[in-house]
């Protein structure tokens, strides 16, 4: 028996189109004798085929997610704005002008909006993910598909909000009249690893929710205490130099001081060891949240 088609929004014109090409198909195969062969294992084999297929459905579940975020919102899309420059604000008093933490010889607002960047997108990215197979259940236990395109999807989302509060920097450093260098051109290296860090956590947080509700009340905990473990409202240059390499183990540590010598101008030295843990962290990450993701992937629709 067929699912049920959904009711409106962009779910229902992405089941209509795959319905359309199915009538299509059948129409062809009835001409040319096509006949579908069901084979053992062929899912799992043509999984990373089929992620290709359900594109569409990973661009309507995004597109879904951009304009539901900010429905019936007063002022929409400045919210993702409006976040990280109060906390940039916060930051600035507390770490700049209280605590008198050393900026580099960087405005210290710069210095701390090129750490909330990534880690905003990061966090976001995280808590997204984490809940997103609970929020679309209704369509996971209905239908086949890859489930990796639904956190995937979200983390999409969270990318748009990083690329709208990336204008918020470049005011900063029109006000404060700072210019990056050539050294900018490295920067898309280092948010390719802040994308990579949110993929893993999110996949792994996101399997383990379906199994163990607990983690909807954990990830906002580690949200929160990474924020402040993270070197985002100072430099991790504070740190001495005998814990650097154990505080790089934190991934968004090698991001961060990515981002900010990117984006400095000043003749920063990036510390080429903590980058390096951190990279390595990144990437274990990334594969153990693939692989626990499709390991746990088949329990999905009956536990969810």
């Amino acid at each position: 028996m067929p699912p049920p088609e959904p009711k409106n929004g962009p779910l229902r014109d992405w089941f209509m189109l795959k319905s359309a090409k199915v009538n299509r198909s059948n129409s062809l195969s009835k001409n040319n004798e096509y006949c579908v062969i069901i084979e053992a294992g062929r899912v799992e084999s043509n999984y990373w085929i089929d992620l290709w297929r359900y594109r569409e459905l990973f661009y309507f579940l995004a597109w879904r997610d951009i304009l539901v975020r900010y429905k019936q919102s007063v002022i929409g899309v400045a919210w993702a704005v409006i976040r990280p420059l109060l906390t940039m604000l916060v930051f600035t008093v507390v770490f700049g002008n209280l605590a008198k933490m050393p900026s580099e010889n960087v405005p210290y607002p710069v210095l701390v909006f090129a750490a909330m960047l990534p880690w905003q997108f990061f966090s976001n990215a995280l808590s997204e993910c984490s809940n997103s197979l609970i929020t679309n259940s209704n369509l996971i236990t209905k239908i086949y598909f890859p489930r990796l395109i639904i956190p995937a999807s979200s983390v999409i989302v969270c990318l748009v909000d990083f690329l709208v509060s990336s204008t918020i920097l470049v005011l900063l450093m029109y006000w404060y009249q700072y210019w990056p260098t050539i050294k900018i051109l490295f920067l898309p290296v280092f948010a390719i690893l802040a994308f990579l860090a949110a993929v893993g956590g999110g996949l792994l947080l996101a399997a383990l929710n379906v199994e163990y509700r607990d983690f909807r009340y954990i990830v906002p905990f580690i949200v929160q205490i990474g924020l402040y473990i993270s070197p985002v409202g100072f430099s991790s240059s504070v740190i001495p130099q005998a814990w650097r390499l154990v505080y790089a183990i934190n991934p968004m540590v090698g991001v961060i001081d990515g981002f900010r010598w990117a984006i400095f101008r000043e003749s920063t030295t990036l510390y080429l060891p903590g980058l390096t843990v951190s990279a390595t962290f990144v990437l274990f990450i990334f594969g153990l949240g693939i692989w626990y993701f499709r390991r746990s992937e088949r329990q999905f629709a009956d536990v969810v």
